[in-house]
């Protein structure tokens, strides 16, 4: 399917735990698409130094076919990149740097496919049309999970966060999201966390690790319950599964939905752009996915 070998990676810090290489490695064993996939360690004050050195191309080695980034590089890497997809600059956040080599040098081209994760993830855990979604967190996932609701028509969207931090425009950044993608967003203080989750269709928690613990005990205390029945909570953390969140929803009559989901989704398009769009038996190329992190075949 190539004429030479490529290379790929994964990018953040710490990066060592990422289960992308397990994804992308099944995915290229299975079409035969010559390429490497490793983790790479890059603190965010380097991010500037390791773009720079993927210009300088050695006639002799592999070319990267493409990275995948996570945090803390999704915004980093912005100033490094010569052309961004509508829903990257939308969301001013990548996940995913394509090359197209020239006579001229390299072109990098950011993308996003978290948003593509997220959706399709909620759609397999069979949420509906046009739900009230609640998003925790308000960072770069979270801007994902706002252009994500965009796509799903939500009827209404509401971020629940500890602070929100003004972005260049002066806004927070899931609010411009909200703005460039049609979508209004409200925007809650953390104390209204629970309560917002307890009228939700769909929860997206975009926290750390951990990090609703203790919104979990709050809702498992809660009198009449917190997930409606069907309700679906998409946790982006998948270690350790079941999240705390994750466990009280679920007792409740909840849907719940692993990071893991939302991982594999957004592998599978990226996959699709680093080989070219190679590959038409998706599902095929979805499930050796789902077999090399142990997810049920779809």
């Amino acid at each position: 399917m190539t004429p030479s070998p490529l290379r790929a990676a994964v990018l953040g810090h710490p990066i060592g735990h990422s289960k992308s290489p397990l994804l992308h490695r099944a995915a290229y064993g299975y079409l035969g698409f010559d390429c490497s996939y490793d983790r790479i360690d890059v603190p965010e004050e380097d991010a500037a130094a390791f773009a720079a050195s993927l210009r300088e191309t050695d006639p002799a080695g592999p070319r990267w076919a493409g990275l995948s980034v996570t945090m803390p590089l999704k915004a980093a890497l912005l100033p490094a990149m010569d052309a961004l997809t509508s829903t990257a600059e939308d969301l001013q956040v990548l996940n995913t740097v394509t090359f197209d080599y020239t006579d001229g040098g390299v072109v990098l081209t950011g993308h996003n496919t978290d948003v593509t994760g997220i959706v399709n993830a909620l759609r397999h855990a069979g949420a509906q049309g046009n739900p009230h979604v609640v998003i925790l967190g308000a960072g770069g996932t979270a801007c994902a999970a706002v252009a994500a609701a965009a796509r799903l028509e939500a009827a209404s969207v509401s971020v629940c966060a500890r602070r929100f931090t003004a972005g260049p425009d002066g806004v927070p950044p899931v609010a411009g999201v909200g703005r460039r993608t049609g979508t209004e967003v409200r925007l809650r203080p953390w104390e209204e966390a629970a309560a917002a989750c307890a009228g939700a269709d769909v929860v997206i928690s975009t926290l750390p690790p951990h990090g609703a613990d203790a919104l979990a005990d709050q809702l498992a205390a809660a009198p009449h319950g917190a997930a409606g029945a069907g309700a679906v909570l998409l946790d982006v953390a998948y270690d350790p599964w079941p999240s705390r969140i994750a466990g009280v929803w679920e007792a409740q009559g909840g849907l719940i939905v692993p990071g893991l989901e939302m991982l594999l989704y957004q592998a599978v398009e990226q996959v699709r752009l680093f080989t070219g769009g190679a590959f038409r038996e998706e599902n095929s190329v979805t499930n050796v996915m789902c077999d090399a992190v142990g997810a049920p075949r779809r």
